[in-house]
């Protein structure tokens, strides 16, 4: 995991998403066993289906930590994932293809974490994306 992580990291694009502030702080409220869930849920029904009308633009750029962890780790769309991933386009994702995608996004989103700790003792803002 941490050498695919390092080479995302070194790619031009993928290097330059980063979890804002906003994000960090509802990752924190929530809990990483929570986002994990959220990822699950997004993959599920974003990435996994054998044909996604809108694939190459399912994925929004803000609005969810897992959607700029998405970007970050190459698992935006099946595109990116079959290049990246090697997880062919055009048929349904297997359960354990999910599941490593969903471990490579919480694997981001945990280094993307590591050492952060907000001053304030809860979020205050509301879920910006509804599951």
């Amino acid at each position: 995991m941490d050498e695919l992580l390092n080479r995302l990291a070194k790619s031009k694009f993928r290097s330059h998403f980063h979890l804002s502030d906003k994000d960090k702080k509802y990752v924190q409220a929530k809990s990483l066993n929570t986002i994990r869930v959220h990822a699950r849920d997004i993959i599920k029904e974003r990435l996994a289906p054998a044909v996604i009308s809108n694939d190459g633009k399912q994925t929004p750029t803000k609005g969810h930590p897992v959607f700029i962890a998405q970007h970050a780790t190459a698992s935006c769309c099946r595109n990116c994932l079959c290049k990246w991933h090697h997880i062919t386009p055009g048929r349904e994702m297997t359960e354990e293809e999910q599941r490593y995608i969903v471990d490579v996004i919480m694997a981001w989103i945990e280094r993307e974490m590591d050492g952060y700790r907000d001053s304030e003792e809860e979020y205050e803002g509301q879920m910006y994306f509804d599951l």
